[in-house]
């Protein structure tokens, strides 16, 4: 469910955030069985051949937060290439899924990642992902961005990331696009690589999803995102 939520739950924040590159921000509503469940705003800045930075805060809301409160605080940086690839170098979170509170802090050197911390410790897992293997992966937050920012019209879909959380090895990935009105929808699949309980990988690897873009002045913005959960239909709903 963490990783659920790290793509589709949220709450509103207020983000300042300055400089050249293209500064972007959003507000989504999570939207769980057809009930609100949460709502998420993230904001950040990046462009090709440059920098980014990405912050967002997410928790549970409505109906859900009376069975389980979640938060999500994080921050990510790194690098765009001039061809438009996500290089991580830095990325912290603090969350609370309702069953358990974690930090952790993390840094890529190279493109490998390493986990500076990551609290509560706990014993090694014969699950557990070794770092060192996970070479050119990025964070979830900048995976989030890629995923959900404004992107030049012919320009979407263009993602397929591999994912590592400090503890959880993942992979997002996005077909090709097809018209429908003025509007373009992608299907995506999210998948469940290593890092996770073996129940759980048995119970399910692969998420389907769709991503839906609408024009948004000369840009193509998401307008929504819908998945088959473990927890049922769920959508994330631009405001």
């Amino acid at each position: 469910m963490v990783s659920t939520i790290r793509m589709l739950a949220a709450a509103a924040i207020a983000l300042a955030l300055s400089g050249a590159a293209r500064a972007e921000e959003a507000q989504f509503d999570f939207v769980l069985r057809g009930i609100k469940a949460g709502s998420l705003a993230w904001a950040g800045e990046g462009e090709a051949g440059g920098n980014y930075v990405v912050r967002a805060q997410l928790k549970s809301g409505g109906l859900a937060a009376l069975i389980r409160t979640v938060r999500y605080d994080a921050t990510a940086r790194g690098v765009i290439t001039d061809k438009g690839t996500y290089i991580a170098t830095t990325y912290t979170e603090d969350a609370d899924t309702g069953k358990r509170q974690s930090k952790s802090s993390m840094s890529w050197v190279k493109g490998v990642p390493t986990v500076r911390s990551y609290q509560p410790a706990r014993e090694p897992r014969p699950y557990d992902v070794d770092p060192a293997t996970q070479a050119g992966t990025v964070d979830p937050l900048t995976a989030m961005f890629a995923t959900l920012r404004d992107v030049a019209p012919g320009q979407e879909c263009g993602v397929d990331l591999k994912m590592f959380d400090g503890r959880r090895a993942t992979a997002i990935v996005l077909g090709a696009p097809k018209a429908d009105g003025a509007n373009v929808v992608c299907a995506g699949e999210y998948r469940r690589i290593g890092g996770f309980p073996p129940d759980d990988m048995a119970e399910r690897t692969r998420f389907p999803f769709t991503l839906t873009y609408a024009p948004a002045g000369d840009r193509m913005q998401v307008v929504e995102v819908a998945m088959d959960t473990l927890y049922g239909k769920a959508r994330l709903v631009r405001r």
